[in-house]
């Protein structure tokens, strides 16, 4: 409590190095980052659209593809905005209010992403292992429950290093080396023993990723098995492209992520890890709808019926 009055008493500021050093590439980045986040606002919301009017796509699949596009929006709106507008201006300050809030809504849809990414793996193995079971198993409560539980435990995990991390102490000015408030970047710039929030955070990211890579490598085990007992070489072809986009999306978010991990913390990988996160924090949620549609005939054909409807009704 102590600790958390200091905060309050002396006005701290976090500034986001994010690519200052390269005074050069700032415009272009931001002609790059802006044209990402166009794509991500039309592609996600485009495709929570289209699941919403198409009833042919109200179906579990397509259920947790579209919670899966609201994720990314928000995730994305978290984090891009802030980064252009450090592109453009020479003040990158950002308010400890403003960065401890930055890190909680990113810390709530990344983990939600994570185990949505699991759930649709489940939703897999179930319509390709028990199809004529499907529609009972995957029942429109078990949907809701999954989606709810994905939520609860991005917020949980959310709030429980929030709590951590305002109980550190800071002074004055604190540079981070990124264009976000991570939580690595946030504990190093503390002037507090930053022990518990380190293991915490260790604690949290191991559990979530061996927990959920395990539910996604199992549904996946018993997928193939599956498709390799299969006569029909149609049957295979069919059970697999169901799959293929959702192993797209699972094999970039979680070896993006992988890789950050496996990166050494020195001043030579600073680079790297901006990269990848950018990759994972800004691209990625540009990717998983076109990743999604662009594989799929009944969204592309909503999507030009939905067009062209528009588009006869401003001829009109």
């Amino acid at each position: 409590m102590q600790k958390l009055k200091q905060n309050k008493s002396i006005e701290i500021l976090f500034i986001l190095v994010g690519f200052s050093e390269y005074p050069e590439l700032q415009v272009p980045l931001f002609l790059v980052f802006l044209t990402i986040y166009t794509v991500t606002v039309l592609g996600n919301l485009g495709m929570i659209l289209i699941i919403r009017i198409n009833p042919k796509l109200h179906t579990p699949m397509y259920f947790f593809l579209s919670h899966l596009s609201f994720v990314d929006f928000c995730y994305s709106t978290v984090v891009t905005p802030k980064l252009l507008e450090n592109l453009v201006v020479e003040d990158r300050t950002i308010s400890f209010p403003g960065c401890i809030l930055q890190f909680s809504f990113a810390c709530v849809f990344v983990v939600t992403e994570t185990f949505m990414l699991a759930v649709m793996a489940y939703d897999r193995f179930v319509a390709v292992c028990n199809p004529l079971l499907y529609t009972v198993v995957m029942s429109q409560k078990l949907c809701c429950l999954l989606v709810a539980a994905c939520y609860s435990w991005g917020i949980l995990c959310s709030l429980t290093l929030t709590y951590f991390l305002l109980k550190l102490s800071f002074r004055g000015n604190n540079i981070i080396n990124n264009f976000v408030c991570e939580h690595a970047a946030i504990v190093a710039v503390s002037c507090s023993d930053a022990y518990i929030n380190q293991k915490i955070i260790l604690v949290s990211a191991t559990f979530n990723e061996i927990s959920s890579l395990f539910i996604i490598l199992t549904s996946y085990i018993f997928i193939f098995i599956t498709i390799l007992k299969m006569s029909s070489t149609g049957g295979r072809h069919k059970a697999f492209s169901t799959c293929a986009s959702h192993l797209t999306a699972i094999t970039i978010f979680h070896g993006t992520i992988l890789f950050l991990y496996c990166v050494p913390n020195s001043k030579s990988s600073w680079l790297m890890i901006k990269v990848a996160s950018v990759f994972y924090t800004v691209v990625i949620p540009m990717l998983n709808p076109l990743i999604y549609s662009l594989r799929n005939k009944d969204v592309k054909e909503t999507a030009r019926k939905f067009i062209s409807t528009k588009l006869s009704c401003q001829m009109i």
